[in-house]
């Protein structure tokens, strides 16, 4: 086979390694204990597929990316592992807003009265807006943070502002 269709450069190429979810300079890196269960499940999943890639010698260059890859990972994984700071939701105080807290927004003024939002505050890598987990850097959770039970908060919506209540607080053992 010619030289010409080899991938030379693609041996060279360092691996991309995605950054983990952003984390403000100076900010403690809270975890939930579900949190922090999923982040060493996920170190558990990258060493047994650093694992596998250690042993299949099919292709030396694919193995070497890929278990620069890995190794890269598991690196920012352990970084984010030993910033973890637990913070059990079950302590939290029943009336106020904090970390772990899942929150019922209720539109009192904005265009939407009445319009009922939930979340859950969660740490950063926990954060899944699909599933309603907001990161606790997030804006909306900054603007609710701290607010208790019925207390009236406005939120800035881009050039709208939405005022809302505090409807309901709630804080589960996991």
């Amino acid at each position: 086979m010619s030289r010409g269709f080899t991938k030379e450069d693609d041996a060279q190429t360092p691996p991309i390694i995605p950054p983990r979810a952003a984390l403000p300079a100076g900010t403690p890196n809270y975890v939930t204990p579900a949190g922090l269960e999923l982040l060493r499940a996920e170190l558990a999943t990258l060493e047994a597929g650093r694992v596998q890639a250690e042993a299949n010698h099919d292709n030396d260059t694919d193995r070497t990316h890929r278990l620069s890859s890995y190794n890269g990972r598991i690196a920012l994984l352990l970084e984010r592992l030993g910033s973890a700071r637990v913070v059990d939701p079950a302590g939290q105080p029943p009336q106020e807003v904090r970390f772990g807290a899942i929150v019922t927004l209720r539109t009192v003024s904005g265009g939407k009265e009445g319009f009922e939002r939930k979340f859950t505050i969660v740490g950063v890598d926990e954060a899944a807006v699909a599933l309603g987990k907001v990161s606790f850097v997030a804006p909306i959770a900054r603007a609710v943070q701290g607010a208790k039970l019925k207390q009236q908060v406005t939120l800035k919506l881009g050039l709208q502002e939405e005022v809302v209540e505090i409807a309901a607080i709630q804080y589960s053992e996991a």
